[in-house]
């Protein structure tokens, strides 16, 4: 079924997306001592890589409603393949940071495949195809912290580049470039010509502006902040935080070790976008506080996960021993991946005819964890490498108070028509997760 070939084509279109968004994590050892970068300059290159995310996501969730998804997808998977092959001639610093940066902005991918999943499957089925899509494309990741030292390893050797990172970058835009060609080829945008027209009379600034202040659109927005913002950071940074703070000298060995993470918060997805979908089907309460938002008890225990996590992390790295810190790490991507599936299993339930422009919201304001948190961890100002989890930890209690305050069922039930700007209408469903 067309459908089923549309979750292939985004899951493979945005596995790869995350593959080369941090393509350069592997390489920040060699990548330093070839341009004299310290390791501050490398935590802002990991900051770097989600700069242009917040406002990429969601210009892009919008150009996906009103455009449809497979031209969309397909024109950042070619510019962001040309400026990677171009990333690899860089001779000086400038160049490359630039090129890089761009080459970042394949992580505005995501909602574009969220938006074009979210136009085939019914509400029943879209957390877990969310879940699938999410989790298998976050795993890019992971592959390519596993994959890309070993085939582009210290010993490289080809007729292009002597160079293990500078080979990397112009194989992997050669792929993205192919891809793009084969997304536009083979997508198609909606279910139905009525869906399709549906969903791009929606996309109006009015309507924009209506559904960016809701509630549930804020509140999802600054989870996904202390969710997927959080795994981007730790995408970025694990494999030097692995070498630098327990003194391992193995490329290799430290990209292994950052890639559980990555496992763990990509291929767990699925499952925070099931429990969602089970969970509203049987009108299961599992916390007293939020009696009938199914979804949102769901999302708020998961946030809570999140945090016992992120201080676990510091304490485990604190013990001196790099598996129990791997396998911290390996519990906080488990957590990061059972929220961001409750979250993008709310967003298209919440907003059905405005999927792209609210997961353009919500995916991009998110993204600012990514580009802060780096900086925390890197900090001269912390007395080692460890403190930096439970201090991140720390920050999102209020994100999950807010989201608590929001889920409380009288609130709850007005998240997608009530918001915190007075006057503006929308025709959005007003029953936020779909229960």
């Amino acid at each position: 079924m067309t459908k089923w070939r549309t979750l292939v084509l985004a899951t493979v279109g945005f596995n790869f997306s995350f593959l080369i968004w941090f393509s350069f994590a592997p390489f920040t050892g060699p990548m330093a001592e070839e341009f004299g970068l310290s390791l501050a300059e490398i935590g802002i290159l990991a900051s770097s890589a989600i700069w242009l995310a917040p406002f990429g996501r969601i210009l892009t969730g919008w150009l996906s409603d009103k455009f449809g998804a497979p031209a969309v997808f397909a024109i950042v998977l070619g510019y962001v393949g040309v400026f990677s092959i171009a990333s690899a001639f860089a001779e000086s610093y400038g160049v490359f940071f630039v090129t890089r940066l761009i080459v970042a902005t394949a992580g505005i991918t995501f909602v574009i495949g969220i938006q074009h999943v979210s136009e085939w499957f019914e509400e029943g089925q879209l957390g877990t195809a969310e879940g699938i899509y999410a989790g298998i494309g976050n795993a890019g990741a992971a592959g390519g912290a596993l994959v890309l030292p070993r085939v582009f390893g210290p010993d490289w050797s080809g007729p292009v580049f002597q160079t293990n990172w500078r080979a990397a970058f112009f194989w992997t835009g050669l792929v993205s470039i192919g891809l793009a060609i084969a997304y536009y080829a083979l997508g198609e945008a909606a279910k139905s010509e009525e869906k399709r027209e549906a969903t791009a009379q929606s996309a109006t600034f009015k309507q924009w502006v209506h559904t960016a202040t809701r509630y549930g659109t804020v509140v999802l927005a600054l989870a996904y902040v202390m969710t997927f913002g959080l795994e981007l950071s730790m995408n970025g940074w694990l494999a030097t935080y692995y070498r630098e703070g327990f003194a391992t000298d193995n490329l290799v060995l430290a990209s292994t070790f950052a890639a559980t993470f990555s496992v763990a918060a990509g291929l767990l997805r699925p499952i925070g976008g099931y429990v969602s979908d089970l969970l509203a089907r049987k009108e299961k309460d599992i916390l007293p506080w939020f009696t009938g938002r199914y979804r949102e008890q769901w999302t708020f225990l998961t946030l809570c996960f999140v945090v016992v996590a992120m201080v676990g992390m510091t304490f485990a790295g604190l013990s001196g021993e790099v598996l129990v810190a791997v396998g911290a790490g390996f519990l906080v991507g488990t957590g990061c991946a059972f929220a961001e599936g409750a979250i993008f299993a709310q967003v298209p339930a919440m907003f059905p005819d405005s999927s792209g422009s609210v997961a353009g919201i919500v995916g991009g304001i998110g993204t600012v964890g990514g580009i802060v948190y780096p900086l925390v961890y890197s900090s001269t100002l912390l007395p080692n490498l460890h403190v930096g989890y439970a201090i991140v930890g720390a920050s999102m209690i209020p994100i999950v108070l807010l989201n608590a305050w929001v889920y409380r069922p009288h609130i709850a039930r007005r998240a997608t028509t009530d918001g915190w700007l007075v006057g503006s209408s929308g025709t959005e469903s007003t029953t936020p997760g779909g229960d």
